[in-house]
């Protein structure tokens, strides 16, 4: 297995023979308490703050949809360079997930300075926290460097948006070389987490002529919305669970929602009547085994897109800054 994984990669151009080989287990030499200082760091950060997971899971997407899996999004802009976390999508990432990579990063450092990437941390930190909230646990190959490019004006029309349609969003994945199905599980990811008022208002005041809010919504839960984000203008932090029936566990519960009408962005609506998407949609609330075995290969593939390795990157010494 690791023989074709390496193959894969060397044939992708993501590695080449000088460079270091990926792998499962590549810090138990150079850093034998990496998983237990992991484990520590993201149980205590989860606990005290239980937004965490979904927090550093969708870090995580944003990280690797932009220069790849290479810790970009976590470095600070300066005077000279506005980095990846200040472009206008990035600005409502959740602090959380950010510090509990520091957290991991400072710990690590003092175990076993300059030999963990930050890249890595995010990688296993997001795999382990979904694990930690019910989700599957997946095997993810660690080697990768930190990315020395992390470019705001990169970051725009390379996430999916949720005012855009199933088409743009696809076109997205499909330029990164995942398919339908694998979007569709990877979608599941909004099982945890939140969304502000402002990426689905406009399905839920004024829609048309006839009704206030998007038939495409459940009734009640649309009257439900409007409440929660009466005031979302003056307070543009309001915010809304995305999966409201089990908001903090990692399940199949999103899918389920779907064809209720319980669906919070426009994007979910759209995943679950489009031909393309629908009957994966139906498959993953209908077999939460399906779900977490394909978001877990989808997961693990994502987290080896563009990898960095070699001199390609670097094991920066604090996270939010290049060395």
């Amino acid at each position: 297995m690791a023989l074709l994984l390496f193959s894969v990669l060397f044939f992708l151009g993501l590695l080449n023979p000088s460079q270091s080989r990926l792998s499962t287990n590549y810090y138990q030499k150079s850093c034998p308490r990496f998983t237990q200082i992991i484990e520590d760091t993201i149980t205590n950060k989860q606990i005290t703050s239980p937004t965490t997971a979904a927090a550093t899971l969708r870090l995580f997407f944003h990280d690797c949809f932009i220069e790849g899996c290479d810790a970009s999004v976590l470095i600070s802009s300066t005077p000279f360079n506005k980095a990846e976390r200040d472009a206008d999508m990035n600005l409502s990432l959740p602090g959380d997930g950010f510090d509990v990579v520091v957290r991991a990063k400072t710990a690590l450092e003092l175990a076993c300075p300059g030999v963990v990437s930050c890249a890595d941390i995010l990688v296993v930190a997001t795999r382990d926290l979904v694990t930690m909230v019910g989700g599957p646990y997946y095997k993810v190959p660690l080697g990768r460097r930190d990315g020395i490019v992390s470019r705001a004006s990169r970051v725009e029309g390379n996430l999916p948006r949720p005012t855009m349609s199933i088409s743009q969003i696809l076109s997205i994945f499909a330029a990164r070389g995942f398919s339908v199905q694998e979007m569709v599980a990877l979608s599941g990811a909004h099982t945890i987490g939140f969304s502000h008022c402002k990426e689905f208002s406009s399905g839920i005041y004024n829609y048309s002529r006839t009704s206030q809010s998007d038939p495409s919504y459940n009734p009640r839960f649309a009257e439900g919305l409007r409440k929660a984000c009466s005031d979302y203008q003056k307070n543009p932090t309001l915010s809304v669970f995305n999966d409201i029936m089990t908001p903090n566990k990692f399940d199949n519960m999103y899918f389920q929602n779907l064809p209720k009408g319980l669906g919070l962005l426009a994007t979910d609506h759209t995943m679950a009547t489009d031909p393309r998407t629908r009957r994966f949609t139906e498959l993953y609330a209908k077999n939460q085994s399906a779900f977490f075995e394909a978001f877990g290969r989808a997961m693990v593939k994502l987290s080896l897109y563009g990898i960095k390795t070699g001199r390609r990157g670097e094991i920066r010494r604090r996270c939010d800054a290049f060395n």
